[in-house]
Order: structure tokens, then C-alpha cells, then sequence
């Protein structure tokens, strides 16, 4: 069993991590901003909403099984690594093989040209196996080891974007270079190692992973769908300057993304620990103050991100100042809904999560189409709040159905809910009234800095070297 204070303290540094990346991109986000054209700008983003996309497809998401084949293959787990990259190269090398095969088509659908597709498949064809690594090391609790690889990984994407974009004379060029060399380097010596941990493939683990990942890919298509084709879309409708002030907007409002996504890196290994031992009255325990803490934190990023948008993109960037508050909300919901996909994935019930997120990404994209054209980008903001709040019910649902209710409150759950949105649109009319707004601030930090010396003891042993 895995101690509490393990997984608080490996959490916290994913946490911190992936802040420090995130710091890290904001940095250098002003600078992509004014070297690269809004026309640039907006481009890059198409190549990463596509690629969001193509990776699922053709990658199937492999390292999704690792959850629960941490436990059915405990003795084996390098090995049924292993065989999940060989497994993801074969597939990744098929597409490649379909779309170069068929250029034309592909070239005037992803409005992206041949030379950067194929750097994205080379991307893709790495990635995984980076990816893979981090997954490893968060369900070994070596958040050591995924720290390391995940900060050296940013850095040497910002920095080598940013040298690239000055030296290159096509710019667009060397940031997509400067995105791609960093996870290809990395996702060589993660295949050395794999290769000399793992030593044999077996044909046995692709039977067990793919019933697993077949039904799982259309949910995580249709939740990247869901990211992504708002993106994709305002690009069709209102043109690629209008892409780049959404896609900034969107990048200032996933930062409760990226909290979310470093809390669950510590989170779901835990929860497969309890659900493993039927342990359902701590999980629900623990709900409390991880749902809680979250909306929390979440709130307090909303309330600032106006500053981040300026200084990030400068004030040819603040029209896009509302689209924050109902992206930044959509991804607390979306926090919410995977807390319930960890259930469905650990009990291989994974049918049901794709029919709902399929359902999910098809109100999104009709909801787009409709309201895009009238409204222009910021009716993308809404209609992903929407499909998210929408997605969140179906997979309580789900998880209710395969007889697990009792893991989560969901009394408490939709009371959250309802807050959260409430609160949404008061931060939406602070965003006009400065000094009311700094005054939240300020009440704001003052409560904070008071749960951190209530608990400075806790904090503390976050920061302590010694084993736990």
C-alpha cells in the first residue's frame, strides 16, 4: 500500500513542475507573439490542434492502460511497456504510409504544408515513448525522475524555438523545428532504455491493451475535438488573426488545465491503489479536499488572468480578454469528469466513456457551427463550457451505472458545480471594475497565506529530502 504522504508529496512537485514548465511558456510566449506574425501565430496553432488530434488516432494512447496493467502485469510491467511503444511505432507508421499516400487530400484538409506534416509524424512517432516514461514514473511514485525529464523537456523546447525562430529565415519553420527535435532526442534515449529494461515484446499484451485503448481512442478524439476544433473552426469562420487571439486566450485559461492535469499525476495512481483494495470511503474522504483545494486555486488563477493575457500578448491581444473566464471554467469541469474517466479506466470500462465523449464532441462542433458564424470566437468559449458541463454528467452517470456511486459525493459534486458557475460571471463583471477586482485579490491571497501557516507543517515536508 502507498503512503499518503508519498502521494502528497509526489503531487506537489508534479504540481510544481509543471508550473515551472508552464512559467517557462509564458516567458517565452510574449516573444513568439511579436517574432512570429498573427498569421504565424495562428498557423502554429492549427499544426498543434491537428497534431492533438492525429496523435490519438495514431498512437492510440497506449500508456492509458498502464493503470490497471500495473497490477495485472506487476512482475512484467517493463516488458508490456516495451511492447506498448512497438506497438504505437506500427500504428504511427501505417498512417504515415495512408496520408503520404494520399497527399493532396490531407494537405488542403489540414491546411498545414507536406514538410510539416511529415515533422509532425516524426513527432508523434517519439512523444509517446516520452510520454510513456512520465507515466511510468508517476505510477512508481519517481516524481524524481519525471520532474527532471519533464523540466529539461521545456527548456529546450522554449530555447530552442526562440534561437531557431531568430536564425531560420522561415519562422514558422523553426518553431515547429524547435517543438519537434527537444521530444525527438528524448524519445531516442527512452527507447534505448525501454529496449534494455523491457527485452521482449509479446504479442499477448496487445490483445489485452487494445480492447482496452480501441474504445478509449474516440473518447480521447472527441475530447481533444472538443479542445481543438474551436481552434480549427474560428480558423475556417473568422480567419487565422482571430485564431491567435483565441488560441492565446485559450493557452492564458488552460493554466487550470495544467494544474488539473499535474494534481491527477499523483492522484490517479493513488486512486488505483484504493480502488484495487475497494477502499471507498477514503477516496471519498480525500474528494473532499482535492475538489475542494482545486476549485480553490482555480478560482484565484481566474481572478488574474486578465495580467497574464497583456503580458503575454501585449495589448493587441485584449479583445480576447472574456474568453478566459468560460475556458478557464470549462477546464475545472473537465478536472471534475476525469476524476470519473480514472473509475471507468481502472475498471476497463471504457465503451460507455467513448460513446459519451462522441456525444459530447458532436453538441460541440453543431453548437460551433451554428454560433461561430453569428458571434464570432467567443461563442467557442461558451459552447465548450457547455459540452464540458455536458460530458461531466454523463460520466457520473457511467460510473453510477457500472455500480460505483458510492466512490464520489455527488450531492457535493453538483453543488460545486453550481458555485463554480456562479462565480464565474462575478469574476466576468470584476474583469470591468478594477479596483473591486484587486480588492478580491488581495482577500484572496490574504485567506491563502493563512492556510499555508495553518499548515506549514504539512508544507514543510513537502520540501524534505528524507523518505517517506
Amino acid at each position: 500500500m502507498v503512503s499518503n504522504k508519498k502521494v502528497i508529496k509526489s503531487g506537489f512537485w508534479y504540481v510544481f513542475a509543471n508550473f515551472l514548465n508552464k512559467g517557462i511558456v509564458f516567458l517565452t510566449t510574449p516573444i513568439f507573439t511579436r517574432l512570429l506574425t498573427k498569421g504565424d501565430f495562428g498557423l502554429f496553432n492549427n499544426f498543434l490542434s491537428w497534431e492533438s488530434i492525429l496523435l490519438i488516432i495514431v498512437t492510440l494512447n497506449l500508456e492509458s492502460t498502464l493503470i490497471r496493467a500495473k497490477f495485472d502485469y506487476k512482475k512484467y510491467f517493463d516488458s508490456y511497456i516495451l511492447s506498448m511503444i512497438v506497438l504505437s511505432w506500427i500504428n504511427t507508421l501505417i498512417w504515415y504510409l495512408i496520408i503520404n499516400f494520399n497527399n493532396t487530400f490531407f494537405i488542403s484538409l489540414f491546411g498545414i504544408e507536406k514538410k510539416y506534416i511529415n515533422l509532425m509524424f516524426l513527432y508523434m512517432f517519439f512523444l509517446p515513448v516520452v510520454n510513456i516514461f512520465q507515466t511510468r514514473a508517476s505510477f512508481l511514485f519517481e516524481y524524481k525522475a519525471s520532474v527532471f525529464v519533464s523540466i529539461l523537456l521545456s527548456i529546450s523546447t522554449a530555447v530552442g524555438s526562440v534561437l531557431l525562430i531568430q536564425v531560420l529565415p522561415d519562422k514558422l519553420f523553426g518553431r515547429i523545428i524547435g517543438l519537434v527535435l527537444p521530444a525527438v532526442i528524448l524519445g531516442i534515449v527512452f527507447s534505448v532504455y525501454f529496449v534494455s529494461k523491457g527485452k521482449k515484446i509479446r504479442i499477448s499484451y496487445w490483445k489485452y491493451a487494445i480492447p482496452i485503448c480501441l474504445p478509449y481512442v474516440p473518447h480521447l478524439l472527441s475530447m481533444t475535438v472538443l479542445n481543438a476544433a474551436d481552434r480549427i473552426m474560428i480558423n475556417k469562420f473568422c480567419g487565422v488573426e482571430e485564431t491567435a487571439l483565441y488560441s492565446l486566450a485559450y493557452t492564458c485559461g488552460t493554466v487550470v488545465t495544467l494544474f488539473a492535469t499535474s494534481l491527477n499525476g499523483a492522484f490517479s495512481p493513488w486512486l488505483g491503489e484504493m480502488l484495487n483494495n475497494r477502499q471507498f470511503k477514503q477516496i471519498r474522504k480525500v474528494s473532499y479536499i482535492y475538489i475542494g483545494l482545486f476549485f480553490f486555486l482555480a478560482l484565484g488563477i481566474i481572478l488574474l488572468t486578465p495580467e497574464v493575457l497583456f503580458i503575454l500578448g501585449g495589448k493587441s491581444y485584449m479583445d480576447a480578454i472574456y474568453v478566459l473566464a468560460p475556458v478557464s471554467m470549462g477546464c475545472c469541469f473537465q478536472f471534475l469528469y476525469t476524476m470519473f474517466v480514472n473509475v471507468e479506466q481502472f475498471e476497463k470500462e471504457t465503451l460507455g466513456m467513448a460513446i459519451g465523449s462522441v456525444v459530447a464532441a458532436t453538441v460541440n462542433f453543431v453548437l460551433n457551427y451554428i454560433f461561430i458564424p453569428r458571434f464570432g470566437y467567443l461563442a467557442a468559449a461558451y459552447t465548450t463550457l457547455f459540452s464540458f458541463q455536458l460530458l461531466l454528467l454523463i460520466h457520473m452517470y457511467l460510473v453510477k451505472r457500472i455500480g460505483l456511486k458510492e466512490v464520489y459525493d455527488y450531492k457535493f459534486i453538483y453543488g460545486v458545480v453550481v458555485i463554480g458557475i456562479l462565480l464565474m460571471f462575478v469574476i466576468i463583471v470584476l474583469y470591468n471594475h478594477i479596483v473591486i477586482r484587486y480588492i478580491c485579490v488581495i482577500l484572496y491571497a490574504l485567506f491563502f497565506l493563512y492556510l499555508l501557516l495553518k499548515n506549514k507543517d504539512k508544507v514543510l515536508l513537502l520540501f524534505k529530502e528524507r523518505r517517506i
